[in-house]
């Protein structure tokens, strides 16, 4: 392997200076443009790369952004990042991508790599609601980075957020199962002590009563994002005395799992059990039974937090202020709660 080429072997080849190639090599006005032509091509011929990182050091400045996930591998956090990438590439960022897998520790640990790593920004989708991780994120903010939520956020004073109305997703998805003629609607809730998960449940709740009818907490079941998860709730729902006729999930993949354990059990869908998800993930589009599903918008929420981003770091805007964007969900009705169309 061939040793790294300094700025000090440029220096050596031109008969000039190492402070006089580092100039030419960042621009600097002082350099006349000769020199700095000749340094530039010197440097490609040598196939001298620049540390990227002592250059972040230097200026303050990497030009990196960590994006912080639960996990990649659901289409709703890869859709955020591309509308990230989109809106922060042209501006010549680019995404240092980590992944939380549900764990406050990990989350810990992405937090501080990338502030070792120098970003320029922070934008993330929390794990939990615990306070575990407090101190971290109030260490990014005395380092100036600035640190944006979306998706599930935090309350933390200074920082902004991207989030959907959830509220509003569960009250509209509830309602339309009680417009379609069912009587008793459970819901499969994801963990409550995430906001997001909190306010469907809420809006579902809230268009119950609404609508004249009653609410029972024996039919929320808090299940995980999963198709086990919903074929579980399915069987606990089907053995009570009176059991429901839709479900309302708060995942689409748990809504999968309960039309799998419906379909099973020769339930017919939508004739006798309605069932609706929330994400509006790729696959309830194209099943033979699609799936009806709240869409969250994952490509303009992740284009809108990378544009709050831009705002905080524009050097033209003198006051920096904390701004709360809520974006308006969509339902999209579909074979799998669609009575009058079945």
């Amino acid at each position: 392997m061939s040793e790294k080429i300094t700025i000090y072997d440029i220096a050596k080849k031109l008969n000039i200076t190492a402070a006089t190639v580092s100039r030419a090599l960042n621009n600097n006005p002082k350099i006349k443009e000769s020199t700095r032509e000749l340094v530039l091509k010197t440097a490609a011929s040598m196939n001298y790369k620049q540390n990227k990182l002592a250059l972040a050091l230097k200026s303050g400045r990497s030009n990196n952004i960590g994006v912080i996930v639960p996990r990649i591998d659901s289409n709703f956090f890869a859709s955020v990042i591309r509308g990230i990438e989109e809106e922060l590439h042209p501006n010549g960022y680019q995404v240092i991508i980590c992944q939380t897998h549900e764990d406050p520790k990990r989350e810990n640990e992405n937090l501080y790599t990338l502030i070792d790593a120098q970003v320029d920004g922070i934008l993330m989708s929390v794990s939990d609601v615990s306070n575990e991780n407090d101190e971290a994120f109030h260490n990014v903010l005395k380092k100036n980075v600035p640190l944006v939520f979306f998706d599930r956020s935090k309350h933390i004073e200074g920082v902004s957020s991207v989030t959907i109305n959830d509220f509003k997703g569960g009250y509209m998805a509830t309602k339309h199962l009680i417009d379609e003629g069912c009587r008793c609607i459970a819901h499969l809730s994801g963990d409550q002590s995430l906001e997001i998960f909190k306010n469907r449940f809420l809006g579902y709740k809230q268009a119950l009563l609404d609508n004249g009818m009653t609410f029972n907490e024996k039919y929320v079941i808090q299940s995980k994002s999963s198709l086990e998860a919903g074929k579980e709730a399915v069987d606990i729902l089907l053995g009570y005395d009176i059991p429901p006729d839709a479900i309302f999930s708060s995942s689409d993949f748990a809504a999968l799992g309960a039309i799998q354990e419906l379909r099973e059990r020769n339930i017919s869908i939508p004739k006798e059990f309605c069932v609706g998800g929330f994400s509006n993930e790729p696959f309830t589009k194209f099943m033979e039974l699609s799936i009806t599903s709240v869409d969250q918008s994952p490509l303009e929420m992740g284009k809108m937090a990378a544009r709050v981003f831009l705002e905080q770091v524009d050097k033209t805007q003198t006051i920096k202020i904390e701004k709360k964007v809520v974006l308006t969900p969509e339902l999209h009705i579909r074979k799998s709660s669609s009575r009058t169309t079945s």
